[in-house]
């Protein structure tokens, strides 16, 4: 995907700034050499790795750019590596990053497609069933194909993923085996290309091309490849030979290059072989009978009735389709594995030699603890109310253990290491000194009986010089109430909270770099890897609160928010010193006065960062389509409030807009100008008669 994705970005790069190593496929982008304690951690990791070390850890602090020396360690390493990141904004932050430092080679993201996702589950109390209920972002699921799909054809990968990747998808030898490779000569008829695309869950449709599916004229096919965003493959054949390959642009038709080979993979993870189908369906059968004389011997006549009926439902659309709803939860029979087995996961994929990072470690390290268990308790109850079978507990996330055994070699990636890296982890990579020169912020104590007075104060200060700040809180109550109190002091502020989408969260980051508002205050939310140069100020509110929110790691995360500006400050409010403080402010004074002695001894003075306000994600949320969204509302509440004259001369000027744009051959700003129309009509005529009307055009 990478490939494509970026050749046209590729004239504007400097190539004296690309970077090769002995016997690495990686083309590593360095506009700037490895400067800080950057080349001795990159040194030390790779050093560790050829070791055969299997656990390291690099302690790097915010804004020493950990993940410009991840990038270097495996450019210089050379092998496909994995990235693991707590969520999908910090995974869509490392995606771009990386995307900047390899864009020549394939930097893929792995993160769940589910932009909304209900499992099904069981309430007994109730006797209410929940449908598995979700939408699927189709880019990402192009992107998670694509993801595979590089696994296989190439060694100078990097993979962005997040825990979702212990979860199971399709078996690799069987995903395998299904691909389909196209070359010039081949002798192959195309009632079989048919056929083998219907098999990869291709649907064959003429009139709506799009991923995933095929069409066919005569002798020519065209493919539109599931992990492909904007390249179709068109196959020429003649007397069951294939004589040409072409890429084509699926939109405009123009044909891009002609091709000696291409490999079109299936449009599913749990594309099966028809054999294995069949071989699963009678497993299941045999599965079901037996699930079925025990809830008949129990007595459970109408749990035995449910599973009856929804399996042998299930059954059919495999016999007949290969595929059904809800095809994981059979996936044990699919893959012929035994009960309790591990289900195949992207981790399965991966080449034995392949390196892991896991950012923000003291984070993730807990996140895949827990995925199994709450798995676990919700497909219990299914499997006893007779709603799946026993075998569906087998498609889950790995357990931690299971995850420990598959695991290449790790590299943790934390400002704040959690028991766990300093367990496991065979040697530490202090990374302290930043390039910049900046040091860690200084904190001060202050007594929380006037802190808020006191915040207010701080911030006038902060917003004079150009500044923003950041407030953290302890509760829901405590941020609302204080958004209210320092708005009415005429301060502009946003409060950020969990019920904000992750999108929503990236604007409202974006906004506060771009200074829409000065103040942002929340309560766990400003923490790892948020990158705001413009903060100069942290403020935590009463931080001698002993508690989770509280806790050392949680107090270094925060105060690292202030790192990235020259004069960034913590301040801490607390009426006594707490241990979780004491060890903070420690640990905090011991990199600050590394960091100055490193900037003394090499004459470096500090620099603040300038950073590009870019949109973070650029093709995985699509900021654009939010705002087209917003601006349809805002041009629907105007049309609302106008009078029925005005109504009629809206009408008339939007009809002669839309002419002049078709006359000057600007068609997209018609079709812009034809829905403001629609929606106009709608308001004038009701719903019918505005048909009507659009009718008449």
């Amino acid at each position: 995907m990478s490939e494509h994705h970026l050749t046209e970005a590729d004239d504007t790069l400097d190539e004296s700034k690309f970077i090769t190593f002995e016997g690495s496929p990686f083309k590593l982008y360095q506009p700037y050499p490895p400067a800080g304690d950057q080349p001795t951690a990159i040194d030390t990791l790779v050093e560790g790795v050829g070791d055969g070390l299997a656990f390291q850890t690099l302690l790097g602090v915010t804004g020493s750019g950990k993940t410009f020396t991840m990038a270097n360690t495996i450019a210089r390493l050379g092998r496909p590596a994995i990235v693991f990141a707590p969520n999908k904004t910090l995974a869509a932050q490392l995606y771009s990053e990386f995307r900047e430092f390899f864009p020549r080679n394939a930097v893929e993201y792995f993160v769940s497609y589910y932009d909304y996702y209900q499992p099904e589950a069981y309430v007994p109390q109730r006797d209410l069933f929940i449908e598995k209920d979700s939408s699927i972002n189709e880019h990402i699921e192009q992107m998670r194909l694509s993801a595979t799909k590089s696994l296989m054809e190439r060694r100078d990968v990097v993979i962005v993923a997040t825990v979702s990747a212990i979860y199971g998808i399709g078996n690799p030898s069987e995903y395998h085996q299904m691909v389909l490779t196209l070359r010039t000569g081949d002798r192959l008829g195309q009632r079989d290309v048919i056929a083998r695309l219907i098999a990869m869950q291709y649907s064959r449709n003429e009139a709506d091309f799009q991923r995933g599916s095929f069409r066919v004229r005569g002798d020519t096919i065209d493919i539109f490849p599931a992990e492909h965003a904007e390249m179709a493959v068109r196959v020429e054949l003649f007397d069951d030979e294939i004589e040409t390959l072409q890429l084509f642009d699926p939109l405009t038709g123009r044909v891009r290059q002609k091709i000696p080979r291409f490999t079109v993979y299936p449009s599913s993870h749990y594309v099966t072989p028809r054999d294995t189908v069949l071989r699963a369906v009678e497993t299941i059968k045999a599965e079901l009978r037996e699930r079925l004389e025990f809830f008949y011997s129990q007595g459970k006549l109408v749990e035995a009735q449910r599973l009856e009926q929804r399996t042998r439902f299930d059954l059919e659309m495999l016999q007949e389709l290969g595929f059904c709803k809800g095809i994981e939860n059979y996936s044990r029979h699919f893959s012929g594995a035994a009960p309790g087995e591990p289900p195949p996961t992207l981790v399965d994929y991966l080449p034995p030699d392949a390196i892991m990072m896991l950012d923000e470690s003291h984070v993730l390290i807990g996140q895949l603890n827990g995925m199994y268990n709450g798995d676990r308790a919700r497909k219990e109850n299914l499997v006893d109310y007779g709603f799946r079978l026993p075998s569906a507990l087998d498609n889950r996330p790995l357990k931690f253990n299971e995850f420990e055994r598959k695991m290449r070699q790790v590299v943790f990636v934390s400002a704040t290491p959690a028991d766990y890296e300093k367990r496991t982890a065979g040697q530490v990579a202090e990374q302290l000194v930043r390039p910049t020169g900046l040091v860690d912020p200084e904190i001060e104590v202050r007594p929380a009986r006037s802190q808020v007075d006191d915040v207010l104060g701080e911030i006038n200060e902060r917003i004079k010089a150009g500044d923003r700040v950041l407030v953290t809180t302890l509760t829901k109550r405590m941020a609302e109430q204080l958004t209210e109190f320092l708005a009415d002091h005429g301060i502009k502020v946003r409060y950020l909270h969990s019920d904000i989408d992750t999108v929503e969260r990236v604007e409202i980051i974006r906004d506060l770099r771009l200074g829409a508002f000065d103040v942002l205050v929340g309560i766990n939310l400003l923490r790892e890897g948020l990158d705001i140069p413009e903060v100069s100020l942290v403020a935590i509110l009463d931080a001698d609160k002993e508690g989770f929110l509280r806790a050392e790691r949680s107090l270094i995360q925060t105060i690292g928010r202030a790192a990235r500006n020259v004069n960034g400050k913590a301040i801490l409010y607390g009426d006594n010193i707490t241990d979780s403080m004491r060890r903070a402010i420690d640990e905090t004074e011991r990199r600050r006065t590394k960091q100055i002695a490193f900037n003394a001894a090499h004459g470096i003075t500090p620099r603040g960062v300038v950073k590009r306000i870019r949109d973070i994600i650029d093709g995985v949320y699509n900021i654009d389509e939010a705002r087209a969204e917003l601006k349809e509302q805002q041009t629907r509440a105007k049309f609302e409030d106008m009078s029925e004259k005005q109504l009629a001369k809206e009408l008339k000027r939007l009809e002669k807009q839309m002419m002049e744009h078709a006359k000057n051959l600007e068609f997209e700003k018609a079709a812009q100008t034809r829905d403001q129309l629609a929606l106009l009509r709608q308001r004038v005529f009701g719903a019918n008669v505005g048909d009507h009307v659009s009718g008449v055009e």
